[in-house]
């Protein structure tokens, strides 16, 4: 499936949507954070925004629409990680894990944690 780009407010919809679909625009609005402080024509248009990228789908109910998801969750954060570790990392993942490593001063639960992950996917 190929991803069109979802900007940063949009995907504030979709996590929306992933949690709980579907929803009309005005169930949306009022699970908007108020740090956001955005308007219910501001949510619509960013559902506009996202019907024209195929990511979400809306049926009629009334007069009203109900938003649904087209994207998994899952395939989209496969998606965006993957070109993340392509667009700055040249397509390798050692030196991701490389760089959070030193920038991030990973426990020791963390380091154990990524060990398990790494036995699990070898058998």
């Amino acid at each position: 499936m190929t991803f069109e780009r979802i900007s940063d407010a949009e995907l504030a919809i979709l996590e929306i949507l992933w949690e709980q679909a579907p929803l009309t625009a005005t169930e949306v609005a009022e699970r908007i954070p108020a740090d956001r402080d955005w308007s219910l024509p501001t949510v619509k248009t960013l559902l506009s925004r996202l019907l024209a990228k195929a990511a979400v789908e809306h049926s009629a109910d009334g007069r009203r629409f109900l938003y649904s998801p087209l994207v998994e969750r899952e395939d989209y954060v496969s998606h965006e990680s993957r070109r993340l570790v392509d667009r700055l990392f040249g397509g390798k993942f050692m030196p991701l894990v490389a760089h959070l490593a030193e920038q991030e001063k990973l426990s020791d639960a963390d380091i154990n944690e990524i060990e398990e992950l790494l036995r699990e996917m070898k058998s």
